[in-house]
């Protein structure tokens, strides 16, 4: 069975996580929300932003990551972590069941202690143009949870 998981450590904006919740649910993800929040989870503007699915988003908010980890068990070839400078592309995800995209917050990306302790191997980049500095969160996170399902083994459009 497809498992995918989408890891938000530290998200400053509550539109973009409403927006990736509401993902979640249209892909079956489960969300992970890394403490420290920049908004209550509780806030209208998080429930706006999911509309009226956000009491269906399949969500888990953790104090730490090490605690996200140990709950989890997930594996390190089962970790993926977006940085803009990324090892390898977007489209180059492993072909996984279960699988962990990991992102960082809005204005800090993830942080070094995390990147350094997975490696430079575990990172993956959405290619852009030079024009711009990066894209939205909820975006970033658009492409890499769908890309990451059509490469899944077994996938079928539903």
């Amino acid at each position: 069975m497809i498992e995918r998981h989408v890891v938000l450590i530290a998200p400053e904006i509550h539109w973009n996580t409403g927006n990736i919740g509401r993902s979640c649910i249209g892909t079956g993800a489960r969300l992970h929300l890394i403490k420290p929040l920049g908004f209550s989870i509780e806030s209208r503007e998080v429930k706006r932003a999911g509309l009226d699915y956000w009491p269906d988003v399949n969500l888990s908010v953790w104090d730490n990551f090490q605690d996200f980890l140990t709950a989890c068990r997930a594996k390190k070839e089962e970790l993926v972590l977006f940085t803009k400078t990324g090892k390898h592309s977007v489209w180059e995800l492993p072909e996984c069941l279960r699988l962990f995209l990991i992102f960082g917050s809005e204005t800090r990306g993830i942080p070094e202690n995390i990147r350094n302790r997975f490696g430079e191997d575990a990172t993956y980049h959405i290619p852009i143009r030079n024009t711009i500095r990066s894209l939205n969160l909820s975006t970033s996170v658009g492409i890499a949870l769908y890309e990451s399902l059509r490469l899944a083994p077994g996938f079928h459009q539903w």
